[in-house]
């Protein structure tokens, strides 16, 4: 039998000679924990994102730099980071296929922040700037750092089994006002929204880093369900 066919997205850098698209191990150590199988995504022109998506079972979007304001009609504060125009195409085009074929999508940090703006939605540029800190621990990448409550018969919920759960923290961006068709699902004991889900479809976003913590059960399960949305 094969194994179900995971599209995990690449950030764009710039190598020695030449151009190069990379991700991070954990992202692909989690989906094969969960018995799929990697199919890594380079940013292509956003046309071809219906092909692309035509041969995965499921799509994790990774996470990596700020998306650029002007896709949710905000000018760039300062502390937003330099705008990765063709990734952002190639992204949202994704989400728009994934939805069109109801393929399962999961994203982490910059993807679950994509996955709003793909639904209408907004972001905090710079969290500091609302008074919200403690969101951006480099430190601690693999260490449980702070408490998200969730929503009790969300889909999150019914992933992770808990309705409490702890989370690294790596980000100091966030949904803000949320797209229209999803639902927070996840809130930081500060308010920060962490998680975002579609009730209308298999569509989950997470603002922590799961695939830096594959050793605890609750946040492995995330990979599970992209790998398997229906169980095993």
């Amino acid at each position: 039998m094969s194994l179900p066919r995971i599209g995990i997205t690449c950030s764009s850098a710039m190598g020695i000679t030449q151009a190069i698209e990379k991700v991070g191990r954990g992202y692909i150590d989690g989906v094969l924990a969960a018995g799929g199988l990697p199919v890594v995504l380079p940013s292509l022109d956003p046309d071809l994102a219906a092909s692309a998506v035509a041969g995965l079972d499921g799509l994790v979007l990774t996470g990596g730099g700020d998306v650029d304001p002007s896709r949710y009609g905000a000018a760039p504060q300062p502390e937003c980071g330099p705008p990765d125009a063709a990734r952002d195409s190639w992204e949202l085009a994704l989400v728009a296929a994934g939805r069109a074929a109801t393929v399962p999508i999961l994203g982490i940090c910059r993807g679950a922040q994509v996955l709003n703006v793909a639904y209408g939605g907004t972001l905090v540029q710079h969290l500091t700037d609302r008074g919200d800190g403690g969101h951006d621990d480099l430190e601690r990448a693999a260490e449980e750092v702070h408490r998200i409550d969730v929503v009790v018969g969300s889909r999150l919920h019914q992933v992770m089994g808990t309705d409490a759960v702890r989370t690294n923290t790596l980000h100091h961006q966030s949904v803000d006002d949320i797209g229209d068709g999803l639902v927070a699902s996840g809130v930081a004991d500060d308010g920060v929204i962490e998680a975002v889900e579609s009730p209308d479809g298999p569509v989950l976003g997470v603002q922590w880093h799961p695939e830096l913590l594959l050793d605890r059960a609750a946040h492995a399960a995330l990979f599970a369900w992209v790998v398997h949305p229906g169980g095993r």
